[in-house]
């Protein structure tokens, strides 16, 4: 629905299966968001980003962004912050699959998430498939925890509307040589903490402090150190894929 300016612009998504309905000033959203448009009657959550959000972001952006570009930004965190309710987050990472299995990259920037993924997408060739490439969504649904692709997927723009079941974290360093090893909880907190975005609202932060705690219990941590080299894919798969096996005896 299109004011004559152009400006309130209702549309409708569904992402991690969730029904969500953004009421936008500009065009841009819609549009980055095409692959995931829906029709549905009952929105299971309601995003919209008021003008003094707006600024702020335009105030903080050091890059002269459009302002359709920086509501799409907002957007996306306001979906972030309501996600707990929904025993989802969204979380900082690159995610691949392999057969029916997700297996997620976590890193400082700068520290090869996207290089990482194309050696496994050369690696594993039709096997493997890209469900986000920078901000996939995490949620715990029936007990199981799934990896949601999004439209916010980094600057490459890999990933589409998939979801596997997660397999696995994996936390990326640079290295020499190529090395994969389990992480204990403890260890691997403090990394989870800087992939997501905790909300400042008491009962959301509460919950959301609950689903980390379910994550780290229930889906297996790595750490690896890794080159850029064709290996490092394949150490970092056969690691994880023999942790699980290891679980199973």
């Amino acid at each position: 629905i299109k004011s004559l300016r152009g400006e309130l612009i209702l549309f409708k998504i569904r992402i991690a299966e969730l029904n969500i309905e953004i009421d936008n000033k500009y065009p841009f959203s819609e549009s980055f968001c095409k692959e995931f448009l829906a029709e549905f009657q009952v929105p299971d959550l309601c995003v919209s980003v008021s003008d003094e959000e707006l600024a702020d972001e335009r105030a903080a952006d050091p890059y002269g962004s459009t302002d359709g570009y920086l509501e799409c930004i907002c957007i996306y965190r306001k979906i972030a912050l309501q996600l707990p309710r929904f025993d989802g987050m969204v979380f900082h990472a690159s995610c691949v699959s392999v057969g029916d299995r997700c297996y997620a990259f976590a890193a400082r920037s700068g520290t090869g998430k996207s290089t990482h993924t194309a050696l496994w997408l050369k690696a594993f060739g039709d096997r493997c498939h890209v469900v986000n490439g920078d901000k996939p969504i995490f949620r715990r649904i029936d007990g199981e925890w799934r990896a949601f692709g999004t439209p916010w997927r980094g600057k490459e723009g890999m990933g589409g509307n998939t979801s596997a079941p997660l397999a696995a974290i994996c936390f990326l360093e640079r290295g020499s040589e190529n090395r994969i090893g389990r992480l204990d909880g403890s260890a691997s907190v403090a990394r989870l903490f800087s992939q997501v975005l905790l909300p400042t609202e008491r009962e959301a932060a509460e919950k959301q402090l609950a689903l980390l705690d379910s994550l780290v219990t229930s889906i297996p941590q790595y750490l690896l150190f890794c080159n850029m080299e064709q290996e490092a894919a394949t150490v970092a798969y056969e690691g994880m894929l023999k942790g699980a096996n290891d679980e199973k005896k």
